[in-house]
Parts: structure tokens; C-alpha cells; sequence
């Protein structure tokens, strides 16, 4: 335990972001996980849309160094390419 008082400060201050930075991970594993099952039930516009804010919600993690930023451009590529790939294999209507 922390004794002298900038210690003490800097013990809360941790604990604060390490719940901040938990969170903002989750919120980004959850949007991908809904960009892979809209793209897997086929359903391309749910897909597009949640493809959209999961990029942002990684280009933001990535930004404020929550994630690295090339883990959250090497996720995004392959959402992307997920997507692409997907609805050029179902074929047009």
C-alpha cells in the first residue's frame, strides 16, 4: 500500500483509468462482436452500420493508446475485408 500522499494520488489516479480503459475495451470487443454476427446472419446494411462505429470506437482506443494503434488498424482491415468478402459471395438480387 501506498504511504506517502502522491502515492496515495497516484494509486487512485491508476484505478480510475484502469476502469476507464476496461470499459472502452469492452465497448470495442462488444462492437466487433456484432459486426461479425450481422455479416454472418447476412444482413449487410446491420453489418455496414455497426462496421462504421466499431471503426470508430477503435480508432479512438487506438488513439488514446487504450489498444495499439495498429491492433485497432489491423482489426479494422479485417472487419473490412470480412464484410467485402462476404457480400461478394452472396450472390445479387
Amino acid at each position: 500500500m501506498p504511504t506517502t500522499k502522491s502515492a496515495k494520488k497516484r494509486l487512485r489516479q491508476s484505478n480510475e483509468k484502469r476502469a476507464i480503459n476496461r470499459a472502452t475495451k469492452s465497448s470495442v470487443k462488444t462492437q466487433i462482436r456484432k459486426v461479425r454476427e450481422a455479416v454472418t446472419a447476412g444482413d449487410f446494411t446491420t453489418a455496414t452500420t455497426e462496421f462504421n462505429k466499431a471503426a470508430s470506437k477503435l480508432d479512438r482506443a487506438g488513439a488514446k493508446r487504450v489498444i495499439h494503434p495498429n491492433v485497432a488498424s489491423r482489426t479494422k482491415s479485417r472487419l473490412s475485408a470480412m464484410l467485402k468478402k462476404a457480400k461478394a459471395a452472396k450472390p445479387a438480387t
